[in-house]
């Protein structure tokens, strides 16, 4: 028999998965590792923790799926997006990498905008400057580190610095590319122009491949440290988004995906490149050949319920370890018994700054309409509740820019919660669906290295062989109504916070 490998290196830690030819899991493990906040608004991680990781979560699948490693016909990667690992002449890691979610670069965002201009640079990349990508991380630490970056040679994504530790290969692909704000995206391909007006040189980057490509093979030290067979093909993989979407099957038009994790996204497949002249959303390239997306993102989504549960939930915590249960389902059980509207208190999940619409690194976290009527379930629900409204900012532009929406599909850890799930369809006036697998990214890029295997066809094939819907949940119109009158509070309250946020961002 025949096996994939799908590897997705996460913000809070590497996830591995074995899987079979017909997408079932064999065996799965997961690695957690720190996160560094030195400063407010900074983020980041040690590219070793990665790799030390994905190491030991592949021997543990080799070993709990009792199969023989040479039955791993492909390796797929997926990762957090827009990472910058600076690598030295002798391909050693010179800092840590800073993250996706790190606020530290307006600065050098609008040293992008100025050197490329505004509207040129969202021909050529589809998107605006953000802090969140990797261009403006890389000017950073060239502004701010000079003694780091005159000794970079190479500039990797996290999944690609696995890649090159797997493969000895320095490339990427064009979906977890488009992140990086340095590829034409409607010619999937570097963009000359970006690269020259931001002096950043081109060798220093990855060979461009399609997702489902062979990048390379693993190497005798990979092999022996991973018990991966030498010679096992590795492919592109994909972001964790576009990877997450084939996980989900988002590979043909009607069909989006709703996830929340750290991070929440709105994903929607785009057979053409459609861009949104105000940059509200992101187009990338599709793991899919010769396709696109269009993707919503809120930053601090699953990241608003964590850090609610870890500063405020313990005695949750506590009951749910001796119960042997995870502690988000006793959350749960307190937001199910709060009305729709938790009695007008209303959560900006702002924790992080915000991307989707507002592109605002100044953006914080606020409880609203708070009295001594609320209780912490309350507050739980609150969380949930603004998390789904900010998905639903993203669904609406998406709406907006004329992409038919007929199904919306959940996933993430937000998606294994049935009060979550309902929120969405209650508040987006949509039907939620989920599919037979939760894997997600991990079954997104196995299935990719299946493609690049010759196990499959095609990638939208392969989707059509191993996924499924297997729930669904109407919305309820009267809650729908309900929620859209505290949805419009809850736009209204950012506009009249703006200011607010900026001026606290100018004395901290």
């Amino acid at each position: 028999m025949s096996f994939l490998l799908g590897i997705d290196i996460g913000t809070s830690g590497t996830k591995t998965v074995l899987f079979d030819e017909a997408g079932n899991t064999i065996a799965s493990s997961v690695e957690e590792y720190p996160l560094y906040q030195p400063n407010i608004g900074w983020a980041e991680q040690d590219p070793e923790d990665w790799w030390k990781a994905t190491c030991m979560t592949i021997r543990q699948v080799i070993q709990k799926g009792g199969i023989d490693a040479a039955d791993i016909k492909g390796v797929g990667l997926s990762g957090q997006m827009h990472g910058a690992v600076l690598l030295d002449k002798n391909y050693n890691v010179l800092r840590r990498s800073i993250i996706w979610c790190d606020q530290r670069s307006s600065a050098e965002c609008d040293q992008i905008t100025s050197l490329i201009g505004k509207e040129r640079l969202i021909e050529i990349t589809a998107n605006p400057a953000l802090t969140g990508f990797t261009a403006s991380k890389i000017l950073w630490v060239r502004n701010n580190e000079p003694q780091v970056y005159e000794k970079v040679s190479k500039i990797l994504l996290p999944k690609d610095y696995i890649r090159f530790k797997l493969t000895g290969e320095f490339a990427t692909e064009v979906s977890d590319a488009s992140g990086m704000q340095l590829m034409d995206i409607p010619g999937r391909k570097w963009s000359d122009e970006v690269l020259t007006k931001l002096e950043i040189d081109k060798g220093m980057l990855g060979k461009l491949y399609e997702s489902q490509e062979v990048t390379g093979t693993v190497n005798k030290e990979a092999s022996s440290l991973t018990g991966l067979k030498e010679g096992t093909i590795v492919v592109g993989g994909a972001g964790d988004q576009a990877a997450g979407a084939v996980g989900n099957g988002i590979v043909k038009p009607g069909v989006v995906s709703s996830t929340i994790g750290t991070s929440g996204v709105v994903f929607a497949f785009s057979q053409n490149v459609s861009i949104d002249p105000k940059g509200r959303v992101h187009t990338f390239c599709h793991a899919v050949p010769n396709t696109w997306h269009i993707m919503g993102v809120t930053q601090g989504a699953g990241l608003s319920l964590k850090w609610f549960r870890d500063n405020f939930c313990i005695e949750e915590k506590r009951t749910a370890e001796l119960m042997g249960i995870d502690p988000y389902m006793l959350m749960d059980k307190e937001a199910e018994k709060v009305a729709a509207g938790c009695s007008g208190l209303i959560y900006l999940p702002y924790l992080m700054g915000e991307r989707t619409p507002h592109l605002d690194p100044n953006a914080k976290g606020v409880f609203f309409g708070l009295s001594a009527k609320h209780e912490k379930p309350d507050m739980v629900r609150a969380v949930m509740e603004g998390v789904v409204y900010s998905l639903k900012d993203c669904l609406e532009i998406i709406r907006e820019m004329g992409v038919n929406v007929s199904e919306v599909r959940a996933s993430g850890g937000g998606g294994k919660s049935p009060l979550w799930r309902q929120m969405q369809s209650d508040v987006f006036g949509t039907e939620i669906t989920t599919i037979n697998s939760s894997e997600g990214p991990a079954l997104g890029v196995a299935l990719l290295a299946g493609v690049g295997a010759g196990i499959y066809n095609s990638v939208t094939e392969a989707c059509d062989k191993v996924i499924s819907v297997k729930t669904r949940q109407q919305a309820d119109m009267g809650l729908n109504s309900r929620y859209n009158k505290f949805y419009d509070i809850y736009k209204r309250l950012y506009i009249s916070l703006k200011k607010d946020f900026a001026d606290l961002s100018s004395i901290l």
